[in-house]
């Protein structure tokens, strides 16, 4: 899940990557009011989710600020980023046992404990929710949304290959 949400982003950024400043923060119709922003959401949310994951203990401070990035070309790399981190992380657990690690998540008012399985499947959707509203976004300006709903299955190799390669991802 975690290499299927490195990919995805990487799809998503690759088409917002060809349109223009103006069409990235133009007004549309989504829970966030532009591509850019909806971006820049799903990036600070991903920082804070890894940063519980791994125990740094940022917290809340990942958002400051919401909005980090004005230009996609360091958000993309950003998001780059934090998709690598989570992809070793998860690559780094030892057995099945490190998803039932109790990990704290600083609210406003609270620390709520959840268990590390259940953040990341949570994370996950979070991806999910929000490509899809890039992704109908897209659907309103001169790019075509790319497919996000393909997996990693053996046969499809060859349709993601290059993506892969450009990630540093395993081909396998």
């Amino acid at each position: 899940m975690a290499r299927n949400n490195a990919w995805s982003n990487h799809r998503l950024l690759a088409a917002c990557a060809g349109l223009s400043e103006d069409a990235l923060q133009a007004t549309r119709t989504s829970f966030f009011p532009s591509i850019l922003k909806t971006l820049n959401h799903i990036l600070t949310v991903d920082w804070y989710y890894v940063d519980a994951l791994a125990r740094e203990g940022r917290g809340l401070g990942v958002f400051d600020p919401e909005e980090p990035f004005a230009q996609l070309g360091p958000l993309g790399q950003a998001q780059r980023e934090v998709d690598r981190r989570l992809v070793a992380l998860v690559e780094g657990f030892r057995s099945e046992n490190e998803l039932d690690i109790e990990l704290a998540l600083e609210r406003g008012d609270h620390v709520q404990i959840e268990r590390a399985g259940d953040v990341l499947l949570h994370l996950f959707q979070h991806q999910i929710h929000h490509r899809g509203q890039v992704h109908a976004m897209l659907a309103g300006t001169s790019v075509t949304p790319p497919q996000l709903d393909e997996f990693f299955l053996r046969e499809e190799l060859p349709l993601r290959q290059r993506e892969l390669v450009e990630m540093g991802m395993p081909l396998a």
